[in-house]
């Protein structure tokens, strides 16, 4: 595999038996232990991108998985927009981006692919939107988003987009604003309950959660899971991911929500922990080969693809192509 320059125990002394019962049961409603005999899963590595890439977007549409802007060799490679086509096993560079963008919040809805947010090639956070029709092989502009934001989530939930939280003048917002592509026009949602970025965001059943992210920096990692409803416009809380993390891929996979990867200021991590949102409890699976922050996933098929991503903390990109199967 070849990466470009483009990551005990605890103790409980004396406590009295019946305090050491208390915390193991407590830890057990958070974190489920894999059955014996159960499936970890298993990953894979496939055909690697053109070039490497670190801070994109990823969705995919039908067999075709895209990456979109990110990090790259110069600053070029922020417009790139590139697919793989799981049929043919092939990467295929697409039209670029109208502008370049690193940090975008990325989602699908309806054959399409939008663009929202992210930071511009000087670091700036922008407001800016984009729709890109596979079938007619061309971006347009959306109306832009009320405030600029990078390193957001974006989700769809039945006709509309939901974006999620981001960062804007170095500080994590609460920013929530649905767009509706019918009107092409934004409107305001119930504040994200802690002011986060580089969070994981999906749809699950209708609803939406935000897991994981940071508090202005990765020295300020979190674990928590918003859950929003948008029939009532509210959030509650699930249980907190095992791991905090900012800078993780998320995808649904199966019954579950996957949160892989992810960093902190000292390593890039290679875990892999799946949230079960019926039992409300994690589950730690199979981790990556290596370790990966900074790029997104998405599921096709039976398979889970996370494509490109960084090794090491900080800035670093790879050109891997890593396909998670089962459990």
């Amino acid at each position: 595999m070849r990466e470009m320059d483009i990551g005990d125990r605890s103790r409980h002394g004396s406590l009295p038996a019946s305090v050491r019962v208390a915390a193991v049961l407590a830890m057990l409603l958070t974190v489920a232990a894999t059955p014996p005999g159960v499936s970890l899963g298993q990953w894979s590595q496939g055909p690697s991108l053109p070039s490497g890439r670190s801070e994109d977007g990823v969705a995919a549409i039908g067999v075709f998985l895209f990456v979109v802007g990110g990090f790259g060799e110069g600053t070029r490679a922020q417009a790139a927009f590139t697919v793989f086509n799981t049929g043919t096993q092939s990467w295929k560079d697409l039209p670029a981006l109208p502008r370049g963008l690193n940090h975008p919040g990325v989602a699908s809805l309806n054959g399409k692919l939008y663009v929202v947010g992210g930071f511009a090639e000087d670091g700036r956070a922008v407001s800016d939107g984009y729709v890109y029709d596979p079938e007619l092989g061309r971006w347009d502009t959306l109306e832009p988003m009320p405030q600029p934001r990078g390193a957001l989530g974006l989700a769809a939930v039945g006709s509309k987009l939901y974006a999620i939280g981001g960062n804007r003048n170095g500080r994590s917002v609460t920013d929530h604003e649905i767009y509706d592509p019918v009107t092409n026009r934004w409107l305001p949602a119930d504040a994200l309950p802690l002011a986060r970025d580089h969070l994981g965001v999906v749809a699950f059943n209708g609803k939406v959660y935000a897991i994981g992210g940071r508090i202005d920096s990765a020295r300020r990692n979190v674990a928590r899971t918003d859950i929003y409803d948008p029939n009532t416009d509210t959030w509650s809380s699930g249980a907190p991911m095992p791991t905090a993390r900012s800078g993780v891929a998320a995808a649904v996979f199966g019954d579950r929500i996957l949160i892989i990867g992810g960093e902190s200021p000292a390593r890039a991590f290679d875990t892999n922990e799946a949230y079960d949102p019926v039992r409300n409890a994690w589950t730690r699976l199979a981790p990556l080969p290596s370790p990966r922050h900074g790029t997104g996933a998405a599921t096709i098929g039976d398979a889970l693809y996370l494509p490109a991503g960084a090794p090491r903390p900080g800035g670093s990109q790879s050109n891997t192509l890593f396909i998670f199967a089962g459990p």
